[in-house]
């Protein structure tokens, strides 16, 4: 049985490795992404190189399954899952796709993990709520994976979270694993992206996220609301993006920069400043979150809305002279 700290090694050096072979690769297959106006970076910069989190992630999963027999049939469905959102994203890397083409394959997916807790469990709640997490957080992720290092921070976070909540055990160690496969990609994404998640790597950390949100509510450990703190700043700006996009009739399922983060990073001419905020806010939930005070249901729920109320508030202060008053570009 690996040990917690060779377990987060393994997972670190092994995607900092493969980062570097999947930005070789894209650099040869010529996957990049050209600066634009409806993209936040300057440069032309390789796609794709998220595939190394996916893979050791995904790995690691199976390597677990053989340790925890009860839990290979979940940990099974899981990495099914992933394969189908990390391969339909590897392919539209490759080739733009029809979104609605993706949207199918991600609910088949959703599908697989979601039967996967109903068989683990027996319980309907567990299967319909990991259905639609997966269906939310994958695109989340997607939209909110815009400048360098975002998104990659703002998932390992969670992960980490979700590790020190479910405890040292198969999920456990895969969320810690998952945490520890971002830093291994961060340095090839931030503070200088050399190479982006691509849609094979943004879509990948929302449904595992999804997966690991899921466990750690079944967990019991902390009141299930808190578990959402940390993706408050992710949630509010992609929703409240995505509704102000759709109340101006705009095709919302287009790229774009009308992002709270996106508006921040073009005002300021950099992106370091806009991750370090989201981060440090993201850091604040999960020290929150993980606070040994006993919250009860209605306290914890409380500090939640209070929470994403702060991030609404954040959101419409960056928002205000653009989106809200007719001037949102395309």
């Amino acid at each position: 049985m690996p040990t917690l700290i060779s377990w987060v090694l393994l997972h670190l050096v092994l995607a900092a490795l493969g980062t570097w072979l999947a930005r070789g690769y894209a650099l040869r297959s010529k996957l990049i992404d050209q600066p634009g106006e409806r993209r936040s970076h300057r440069a032309a910069t390789p796609r794709g190189g998220g595939i190394s989190i996916v893979v050791v992630t995904g790995l690691g999963a199976l390597v677990l399954s053989a340790y925890w027999p009860a839990q290979a049939p979940l940990l099974a469905s899981f990495v099914l899952g992933l394969l189908l959102v990390a391969g339909i994203g590897w392919w539209d890397d490759h080739r733009p796709l029809s979104p609605w083409l993706r949207l199918a394959v991600q609910g088949v997916a959703a599908l697989i993990l979601g039967g996967g807790f109903y068989r683990s469990t027996g319980l309907w709640f567990p299967a319909v709520a990991a259905v639609l997490l997966v269906m939310v957080l994958v695109n989340v992720w997607n939209f909110m994976d815009g400048i360098d290092g975002l998104a990659a921070t703002q998932a390992g976070l969670v992960a980490t979270g979700v590790a020190v909540v479910v405890g040292f055990g198969p999920w456990g160690l895969v969320a810690a694993g998952l945490a520890a496969a971002t830093c291994g990609f961060l340095p090839f994404n931030f503070p200088k992206a050399r190479v982006f998640l691509g849609d094979v790597g943004s879509g990948a950390l929302g449904y595992m996220l999804a997966a690991l949100l899921l466990v750690g509510i079944m967990a019991g450990t902390v009141m299930w609301p808190l578990l959402f703190l940390p993706l408050a700043a992710f949630l509010v700006d992609a929703s409240f993006t995505l509704m102000a996009r759709m109340l101006r009739g705009e095709r919302w399922w287009t790229p774009h920069v009308q992002h709270a983060y996106q508006r921040w990073a073009r005002s300021k001419g950099r992106h370091t400043q806009v991750t370090w905020a989201y981060g440090l806010f993201s850091l604040g939930a999960v020290i929150v979150m993980l606070i040994p005070v006993g919250w009860r249901p209605l306290p914890a729920l409380a500090i939640c809305l209070v929470w994403y109320a702060i991030a609404g508030w954040g959101w419409w202060i960056l928002q205000k002279d653009h989106f809200l008053s007719g001037k949102a570009s395309r």
